[in-house]
């Protein structure tokens, strides 16, 4: 069990480390770390093929990315379900969904209160999604239906 300054660090990225490693990680990887942290995820299709949209997949999810989303859960105390990952059908660009960078979380009031409440307010992307930058660099964009979140570090 780690305490809340552990995850605060770890969070925030304020821990003083490397910014974590950028190693990728196999649908199965991922998927096993975020079961151990309580994390669930879904999609239309209910399965995770990569190259189907109707999909969500982990395969080539950056090993810093997955465990954003662990500390995430940790520091949030929030149930997070995550709703995208690096399957078709999302954006192009360097640090996009396909590159391992980014995953979706279903919208929740309590991951919503927290991202709000934790981290201040950078910005509106050219969507119009309302963005909020943690102390790491991990950006997190709020898509109506959804959490974009950009895990740089």
């Amino acid at each position: 069990m780690v305490g809340p300054d552990t995850w605060r660090a770890l969070v925030t990225g304020s821990s003083g480390g490397s910014g974590g490693s950028s190693g990728l990680l196999t649908h199965s990887q991922a998927a096993a770390k975020f079961s151990a942290a309580g994390i669930t995820w879904s999609s239309s299709g209910g399965c995770s093929d990569r190259n189907s949209s109707a999909c969500t997949s982990f395969d080539g999810l950056r090993q810093a990315s997955a465990d954003g989303a662990v500390a995430l859960r940790g520091a949030s105390g929030c149930a997070l379900n995550i709703t995208g990952g690096t399957e078709t059908g999302h954006a192009s660009g360097t640090y996009s969904h396909w590159n391992g960078y980014k995953l979706d979380f279903a919208m929740t009031s309590c991951l919503t209160n927290y991202v709000t409440g934790t981290f201040p307010y950078s910005g509106k992307r050219g969507d119009g999604a309302s963005l909020y930058t943690a102390p790491s660099g991990n950006v997190y964009a709020n898509e109506g239906s959804h959490w974009d979140v950009t895990f740089l570090n």
